[in-house]
Formats: structure tokens, C-alpha cells, sequence
């Protein structure tokens, strides 16, 4: 195994072993200034320096949020980083000053999800020592792998003859669709040419590079709050008002939203919590759901649906409704330009075999906003897949990878980054 494939993945695992979820990251946030010290960028914001505190979406409140902070703590992390990272303000962005050129920037994201990891002897993060340590957390979708990726480029673009500026945002709270418009409106973004982002799997085996994917779903995530009235549900169930009936309404109405004509659009409810009793009228029920759309505009259309649908329920059965948009993200295209440096500079990477130059996505990804900050101020954005095999699918306890892909990525993201500093958008 290469120095640079055994690094990577030492990275990797290290990051694996300690999840965080969404605005919580301070453990990994400080690991990442530790490595940015090491390799000697020219400048590392942290925190409120690096984005911009008004646009965070979907924050935990301080009772969430200290647990972790005291636990990164713990773990060693200093108090300067734990001071700029207070109240949930994560991630960090890195900058190499390089002379005259472009300016290109990578996007990684760094945060775990809520899910228990497989403690199977046949799974390898278990029998090979690097299982999650944060019990009913794990890096379930690769974004160590992003981290570790993101680490491995920067270092390697210092040492090459880049000529520019090259910046790296590692940003948090992607799971949640928190971390990207803030990010975004941090200040870093405003003169970036070219910028990259990347994710590996999402089906694609190792040996695969996706130049860049189109169609990202735009997404929001939306709760809502009813509140009835508690009535004796034998005596005197007419004194009440359902909050447990306006919320059945209120689903089964939403499943029943109009498709749209002009493409693809999705609803869900994934969480119901409320009630006391089965013989007591329920007077408060809290809802989670998400709309998704195959463009901006038709999950627009879907959430307005949506929230109609929510009020008319509530009304339906004499209750109130809060309605209110969690996060949210936009859908942007990688720009074809940009997707042909890729598939050029992939196709000379070694192990590569296969080069696809664009794929739809299916899924949602915050770092549309970074997207589309850039391209709005006339630059390039694309989104690069990165294949890997795993033994079973993204957002399962049993998810791993196929380390080689770590180098894969930083080769091909390398390649474009010199690339670009070739040219002029």
C-alpha cells in the first residue's frame, strides 16, 4: 500500500470512529485544524469566521449541543477551537494563497448520522478496530471519506505548482440540510472560479468517476405543531378537539398532493410524536416531514401544497397548526464545462476504468447553495462522484468502503484543481 493510500486511510478511520451529527461536529472540526496546522495552509477560518451565523438552519438548542461540546472536551480538543465553535458553529475553511490565478474550491462535508453501527464480527470497522465510539452515531454515508479526501487534496495542491488561490470548505450539517446556505454567505465564496464537490458510492463501484450530476432534488423538511383540545375520550369525546385526527387528516392528505406535470415531485412524513393516553382526546401532536422536488420550483409548489394542506386539516377538526420550514435546499446542475475538465483529467488517472460525464442524482444535497453562489457570480460548479464498492447501501449499519477509492478522489480532484488554474472561466 502507497504512503499517500495508508495516510488517507488512517484519516478515514479516525474520523470514523467518532461521528457527529449536524452542528455538533467539534470533535472533527478540531481534528481538521490540527491537520490544517500540519500542512501549512496560508489561512483557517474556524466557526463564525467561516460562515455565516443568521443563515445556519436546523440548530439544536444549547441542551443538545453541550453534551458534544463537553465530550470533544474531553477528547482533547483546545479550548480555542471549542471557543470558536460555541453555540454550534461549526466547520472550518481552509485557504492557500498561491499567486497569481484562479481561484478554486473544493466542498466536503463532515457530519455523521443517527443511526447504531453494526457491531457484526463480519463487519470490518468492528473486527478492524475503528467502529463508531459514539454509540447510535456513524459515518453511514462516506463523509469521513470526505474529510479525509478534502485533508489529502489541500496537501497535495500545496506541494504542486498551483498557481491561484485554492480554498476548501469543510462544512457541517449537510445530513440536515443546516450547513450549506450558511457556508455559502460566510465571505469565502464570493470570488471562487471554480468549485468542486464531491461524495463517493451513491452507487457507482470503485473504479468509476461521475464528471458531474445533474437533476439534485430540491428538498425541504418541515414540521408542524397542532394543538386540540384534551377531552375524556369515553364521557364526553365532543368536548375535545383532535389534534391526533387534524394530523391523520393532515398525512393522508398529503400523500395525496397533485403530481406536477412538469416533473418529478416527492412528500413524506417520517415522524409523528404526541398524545397521552388512549382514552384521553389528544391535544398536541408534532409532525416531520419533506417535500422534495425535481427543480426548485416544483418543490415549491409542493411545500405550498403542503402547507395548505396542513391548515385545512387543522381547521377541519376546529385545532391550530405552526407550520415551519426546518432547512431547505435548492437544486443546481453541474455546469457541462466543468464536467469535461473532469472526465478529461479522470480518464488519466490510474485505476480509473470507468468515466461517466454526468448522472442524475436522486437525492438532495445542501451544497447547492455553494453551487449556486458561484455560478450566479459567473464561475464553474459540478459535482464529482467518486465510485467505491461497500458491502451494503449508504445510510445502513453495515456501511463501509473500499479505501482505494480515498486516493481515486484525490488524484482526480487534484488533476482539476491544476487544470483550472490553467484557465479562464
Amino acid at each position: 500500500m502507497s504512503d499517500v493510500r495508508r495516510r488517507l486511510a488512517d484519516l478515514r478511520r479516525e474520523f470514523h470512529r467518532y461521528p457527529e451529527p449536524g452542528w455538533r461536529e467539534f470533535r472533527t472540526t478540531g481534528r481538521i485544524v490540527e491537520e490544517l496546522e500540519g500542512i501549512g495552509v496560508d489561512e483557517i477560518a474556524v466557526g463564525r469566521e467561516a460562515l455565516s451565523t443568521d443563515e445556519r438552519m436546523a440548530v439544536p438548542d444549547e441542551a443538545e449541543l453541550e453534551p458534544w461540546r463537553e465530550r470533544a472536551r474531553e477528547a482533547g480538543v483546545r479550548s480555542d477551537v471549542l471557543e470558536r465553535t460555541a453555540g454550534g458553529h461549526t466547520g472550518v475553511v481552509a485557504v492557500l494563497e498561491r499567486g497569481e490565478g484562479p481561484h478554486v474550491a473544493l466542498r466536503v462535508d463532515m457530519d455523521g448520522i443517527s443511526l447504531r453501527e453494526s457491531d457484526a464480527s463480519d463487519h470490518r470497522p468492528a473486527a478492524e478496530g475503528f467502529r463508531s465510539e459514539h454509540e447510535g452515531y456513524m459515518h453511514a454515508c462516506g463523509h469521513d471519506a470526505h474529510v479525509a479526501m478534502g485533508l489529502g487534496t489541500i496537501e497535495a495542491v500545496k506541494d504542486s505548482d498551483f498557481s491561484g488561490t485554492f480554498t476548501v470548505f469543510f462544512q457541517p450539517a449537510e445530513e440536515i440540510s443546516g450547513g450549506g446556505k450558511a457556508m455559502a454567505e460566510g465571505g469565502y465564496l464570493a470570488d471562487v472560479e471554480y468549485l468542486f464537490a464531491v461524495h463517493i458510492g451513491l452507487d457507482n463501484p470503485t473504479g468509476t468517476v461521475v464528471a458531474g450530476v445533474e437533476k439534485p432534488l430540491a428538498m425541504a423538511h418541515v414540521t408542524a405543531e397542532f394543538e386540540g383540545a384534551n377531552a375524556h375520550a369515553g364521557k364526553a369525546p365532543n368536548e375535545g378537539a383532535n389534534a391526533m385526527q387534524a394530523v391523520a387528516t393532515a398525512i393522508q392528505n398529503g400523500y395525496a398532493i397533485a403530481r406536477h406535470s412538469d416533473g418529478m415531485t416527492r412528500v413524506n412524513f417520517g415522524r409523528i410524536e404526541g398524545g397521552t393516553a388512549s382514552n384521553v382526546i389528544a391535544e398536541q401532536i408534532s409532525l416531520e416531514g419533506e417535500v422534495r422536488g425535481e427543480t426548485t420550483a416544483l418543490m415549491e409548489y409542493t411545500r405550498t401544497e403542503l402547507e395548505r394542506v396542513l391548515y385545512a386539516a387543522a381547521e377541519m377538526h376546529d385545532c391550530d397548526v405552526t407550520p415551519r420550514v426546518i432547512s431547505e435546499s435548492p437544486s443546481v446542475d453541474s455546469d457541462p464545462d466543468l464536467r469535461a475538465v473532469i472526465a478529461d483529467v479522470a480518464r488519466g488517472v490510474e485505476c480509473v476504468d470507468t468515466v461517466v460525464e454526468s448522472a442524475d442524482l436522486g437525492v438532495s444535497e445542501d451544497v447547492t447553495y455553494l453551487m449556486d453562489g458561484v455560478q450566479r457570480n459567473g464561475g464553474l460548479a459540478s459535482y464529482v462522484l467518486v465510485g467505491t464498492d461497500y458491502p451494503t447501501n449508504h445510510h445502513t449499519p453495515t456501511f463501509d468502503i473500499d479505501e482505494t477509492c480515498l486516493e481515486h478522489g484525490v488524484s482526480v480532484l487534484v488533476g482539476g484543481v491544476l487544470e483550472c488554474s490553467r484557465r479562464q472561466p
